[in-house]
């Protein structure tokens, strides 16, 4: 390989970058995306072959009474000398299909969704591995360990979404009764729900990988952050009522996380900003 060619600040990893053109570079692009969809869709193959107990245990796991959340907060209720104050379980309600596909449609859904958000880290992997070889050494070490930091935020924040915003939401959602009206939710509309409980909860938990990157071209600074800390709380009270339904105890639920990443993030990016002003 020509002297030109080779990326002086990469020498001594062991590693040379060699120019691509730009089709190289999106059939590159291609094989990521591909290796990742064959990871999506083989978990969602395999788990529609367990989609009786990926339903009964998991999907439908909030609205029993003997699931982990209402044991625990019940326990802990009676661990503090509360007794039964705050032990609560869901209404008993029936979810039907209306559709003559929809149970099907609905599977297939599920597992595929499930599939996804049990690949991210792969898919995260993958991305990473499309981008490295772009990056200065430096860069490089900045971002080490980003895909395990990464995959655990968003794991983290799906596994809070499951077992804390989804409990109290379904108990309310479930337990709104409108004189007259018959609340019998549809498979669909419920799947949906659980969906937006978890997800969107995974991806916010990013939000320190976020600022630190933002920080790192300079778009956030601690001092910003520090100087809108006030402004922030009404933003998380704003975001949390839009992933979470207008109940009060629920929106603080997902409120108190959100503020705590944030004050997270301010203490990454006063890092970052350090290690800015190092180089």
């Amino acid at each position: 390989m020509p002297l030109d060619q080779i990326d002086v600040d990469k020498l001594g990893t062991g590693e040379e970058t060699q120019e691509m053109t730009f089709l190289e570079h999106l059939e590159e692009l291609r094989w990521h995306i591909i290796r990742s969809l064959v990871a999506v869709v083989g978990l969602g193959i395999v788990l529609f072959f367990f989609q009786g107990w990926l339903f009964d245990t998991v999907i439908f796991g909030p609205t029993k009474a003997d699931f982990f959340s209402y044991r625990a907060i019940c326990s802990l209720s009676n661990s503090v000398g509360l007794g039964d104050m705050m032990c609560f379980v869901p209404p008993d309600f029936p979810k039907i299909a209306t559709g003559f596909g929809e149970p099907f449609i609905m599977s297939i859904k599920v597992c595929f969704i499930m599939g996804l958000i049990i690949a991210f880290p792969y898919v995260l992997w993958e991305f990473w591995k499309f981008i490295k070889p772009g990056l200065y050494s430096k860069e490089r070490k900045a971002a080490r360990g980003m895909v395990g930091i990464c995959s655990g935020l968003f794991m983290l924040g799906v596994l809070f979404g499951y077992y804390i915003i989804s409990p109290f939401a379904v108990n309310f959602l479930a337990g709104y009764q409108i004189p007259g009206v018959q609340n019998t939710p549809t498979m669909s509309s419920f799947i949906n729900y659980m969906i937006m409980f978890t997800a969107p909860a995974g991806l916010i938990f990013e939000l320190p990988i976020i600022v630190y990157f933002l920080s790192k071209i300079g778009l956030v600074t601690p001092e910003g952050m520090k100087k809108y800390r006030r402004h922030s709380i009404i933003g998380v009270l704003m975001l949390a009522a839009m992933i979470t339904p207008p109940d009060v105890v629920t929106q603080f639920l997902i409120g108190i996380p959100l503020y705590i990443l944030y004050e997270v993030s301010i203490v990454v990016s006063a890092r970052v900003n350090r290690e800015n002003e190092e180089f």
